[in-house]
């Protein structure tokens, strides 16, 4: 089953999909056309995973870590399918970057790899969009993943766990990343199990669980799509500020 939330004549829906239309829980069936999409959870926070791909750690010459490399993006950077992606004034580098997120269904702390699964609510699509300039000035990333609008996410939920799903970014209509998360380094039930031993997560919070090679830069009047087998695409635009 495929979970949405989105806006409707200026009414907030929560719906599945079905036989491609949306099915709304409050009664109402539409067209994905003719919504506005919004994030399909509310996290209170999203917990990024760098290097967890060896191809993408290669092109930008890092190595693939020993442990999980987790960092934080805001509830703030959160925004749906039908939101533009406002490419800032204090970047001069945007890029995509296209990835499975883990959506928490339940709360848990300290779990084990074995259990970790039981307490994941479903997976979606994430663009973990990165001021690239701003990453390589500093070591800490608020400034190059923390901006307002950096987290899209969408526009589904699936709830079936699939340990292997192709992952594909198009620019323009254009592939620039096509992989399968056959390829992370570190599992969905272990980067769970590790980022619920120093943080409680809750309910909708989402692991962003890194991104392919293929990462690039995109501009203003792009369309970037993040298409994971199975979940569906999440589509934005670039706008200027």
């Amino acid at each position: 089953m495929r979970r949405a939330r989105f806006e409707k004549d200026s009414i907030i829906h929560e719906g599945t999909l079905k036989d491609g239309e949306i099915v709304s829980e409050s009664g109402g069936t539409y067209s994905p056309d003719e919504v506005n999409f919004l994030a399909p959870c509310g996290p209170t926070k999203i917990i990024g995973v760098g290097r967890n791909y060896a191809e993408h750690a290669e092109e930008l010459d890092n190595e693939v870590p020993d442990f999980p490399l987790f960092f934080l993006k805001p509830s703030t950077s959160v925004i749906g399918a039908s939101d533009p992606i406002v490419y800032p004034e204090t970047t001069d580098e945007l890029h995509y970057e296209a990835e499975l997120g883990v959506v928490i269904g339940r709360p848990c702390r300290d779990v084990t790899e074995d259990e970790a699964l039981d307490y994941v609510g479903g997976y979606t699509c994430v663009n973990d969009v990165t001021a690239r300039d701003w990453q390589e000035r500093e070591s800490q990333w608020a400034r190059a993943k923390g901006g307002d609008g950096f987290c899209p996410i969408g526009p589904y939920i699936h709830d079936e766990h699939v340990e292997n799903r192709s992952v594909e970014t198009r620019l323009n209509g254009e592939t620039v990343q096509d992989s399968s998360t056959e390829m992370m380094h570190f599992g969905v039930a272990e980067l769970v199990a590790e980022a619920s031993r120093f943080m409680t997560l809750r309910e909708g919070d989402v692991i962003a669980t890194g991104t392919p090679e293929g990462v690039g830069p995109m501009e203003p009047g792009d369309t970037v799509e993040v298409e994971i087998e199975g979940i569906g695409t999440l589509e934005n635009e670039v706008v200027e500020p």
